[in-house]
């Protein structure tokens, strides 16, 4: 009996632990609109906060930097992002929504470092998980 009980305990509590770790991960940036959405990527950049990186940018996302032409694809801008955490920029930083029509918004972020400004075209998607960044386009007027 005691056998039974021991064995039918280690049973729950392994089925358990494997129905935790499938549990899929809450997004806390899900209830955000498009204007809290580009605050929070406009303090990532410039504070060097990668806190919810992973939920703030869409899985098709692409970086482009318009002065040489490159383009980094999500994996790529969150490797780039790890490195620099905790990276602060000394510049002001200020954004306004350009445009916002069903679920597609475009925002306007402008970093001033004083001697340049760089401008990034920030293009949001409304999805089930709430808005996510899908493009950046980074200029340097």
């Amino acid at each position: 009996m005691k056998k039974i009980f021991i064995t039918l305990i280690a049973a729950i509590l392994v089925s358990l632990s494997m129905n935790s770790f499938a549990a899929p991960l809450v997004n806390p940036l899900k209830n955000y609109n498009s204007n809290r959405i580009v605050a929070t990527y406009v303090e990532m950049i410039s504070s060097g906060n990668y806190e919810w990186s992973e939920h703030l940018l869409s899985k098709d996302f692409e970086y482009v930097n318009d002065v040489n032409r490159t383009k980094n694809t999500r994996s790529e801008y969150l490797s780039f992002l790890k490195k620099n955490k905790g990276l602060k920029y000394d510049c002001t930083s200020k954004f306004e929504i350009l445009d916002e029509v069903g679920n597609t918004s475009i925002a306007k972020a402008t970093m001033d470092f004083g001697h340049f400004t760089r401008v990034d075209y920030i293009t949001l998607s409304r999805v089930d998980n709430g808005w996510q960044v899908s493009k950046v386009v980074t200029t340097y007027p």
